[in-house]
């Protein structure tokens, strides 16, 4: 049974309304001025609201903004019921949020298609809620079902944390690590073109591809061979119109040679330590070659970089830099220069430490990453980003 509330100051007024909406089968509860007639709404929940303009303590636009403000009244249909009838006052009416109106004296047929026609919108409203509720705990699950096959910490010999914020519940990045044998660790990260599950599916192919190494006749531990297979087996079509970037790269523990290659991807930024009283400008590493999924005859390129104890490497997606500082892109150079002096700061505390004879640590390079994301979203003055970020973080010890 529907729910009406009545809220006038005029006592004929509220009998008649109720005892007409009574004979139709609704439920009835009224209230004689606008603040009891809100503080009910509260309460009851009511399906619809036929509230007189004129009335003190809360006129019928004050409670009809009251009654659009409160999330549990929000899709609650409500009629203003009004001798005014100027375009002006009609105006005011609906920017309130009036859904619709009603004139004095009131014509009981056109009163009952009115009650019916704003309960028939009522119901739809409240079935679309239940469906987009639904539809959000589903895409909750599914997030919760990526964020669980994302990889945990590693320790040494090489120290990998990373961090990933979806700009909605799913998102397009999607990273892996992992020793490919006791001497390659093999790292990577996929951003699929997009957002949401259309942009989740081809990067979680991606990782269960790559993490089964189901692809045969593959050498994993060559970056630009797996890109290569990966561009053949992710080829757009009229199918499918998605393409993602990649950054590969593999480190040899024995020799410290990082071996990498980039489709499309932002470089990754390594921040070897600084000979005293110098300064060490950071290395983007990247290869040149085209997203993965544009064209079949694409192919990538090897690099090998050296890496000395105590290098930092980040690798990311472009997210976490493509935002909007005081109207203009920040940029990876200035994300870059945030690296630094976030590492340079966890460097210092870690000195202090082993000055004052403290134990070192053990959370350091975990915050390090927590506190590279807040030095972002200070400089976007936003705490959510408008596209998905992941970031990698190595410590080679």
């Amino acid at each position: 049974m529907f729910r009406i509330l009545i809220i006038d100051d005029d006592p004929a007024i509220r009998l008649l309304l109720e005892r007409t909406l009574r004979k139709r089968g609704y439920e009835t509860l009224v209230a004689a001025d606008g603040l009891a007639g809100f503080q009910k709404a509260q309460t009851e929940q009511p399906d619809l609201i036929i509230c007189d303009w004129m009335m003190p303590h809360r006129d019928g636009i004050e409670v009809c903004r009251l009654v659009k403000k409160e999330p549990s009244l929000s899709s609650t249909f409500f009629i203003l019921l009004t001798s005014l009838g100027s375009v002006d006052d009609r105006v005011k009416g609906l920017d309130a949020g009036a859904d619709d109106f009603l004139s004095k004296p009131i014509e009981m047929t056109e009163l009952q298609a009115r009650v019916r026609a704003g309960l028939r919108l009522h119901q739809l409203n409240r079935d679309l809620n239940i469906q987009k509720r639904l539809l959000e705990d589903e895409l909750a699950e599914a997030a919760d079902y990526v964020t669980s096959l994302l990889p945990e910490s590693l320790d040494k010999p090489v120290a990998v944390d990373s961090r990933f914020v979806p700009s909605r519940k799913l998102g397009g990045d999607c990273f892996d690590y992992f020793w490919l044998d006791s001497d390659r660790l093999v790292v990577y990260l996929v951003d699929a073109a997009g957002h949401g599950l259309k942009a989740a599916l081809p990067s979680l192919s991606v990782l269960n591809l790559l993490r089964s190494q189901s692809i045969p006749n593959l050498d994993y531990g060559a970056p630009s061979q797996v890109l290569g297979a990966l561009n053949q087996a992710f080829q757009m079509s009229d199918r499918n119109d998605k393409y993602f970037t990649v950054w590969y790269g593999v480190y040899h523990a024995k020799t410290r040679q990082l071996s990498y290659a980039s489709a499309g991807h932002p470089p990754a930024i390594l921040l070897s330590p600084a000979p005293q009283d110098s300064e060490v400008a950071p290395e983007k590493l990247r290869t040149p070659g085209l997203p993965i999924g544009m064209f079949p005859e694409a192919t990538y390129v090897d690099q090998t970089y050296s890496v000395d104890k105590g290098s930092l490497l980040y690798v990311f997606s472009d997210g976490i830099y493509e935002i909007n500082y005081g109207g203009k892109l920040w940029g990876l150079d200035a994300f870059t220069d945030t690296l630094q002096a976030c590492s340079q700061q966890s460097l210092q505390q870690k000195q202090r430490r082993f000055m004052w004879g403290m134990e070192p640590n053990v959370d350091a390079n975990h915050h390090e990453l927590d506190n590279v994301l807040e030095a972002v979203r200070e400089i976007q003055d936003a705490y959510y980003f408008e596209d998905d970020v992941s970031l990698i973080r190595l410590l080679f010890t």
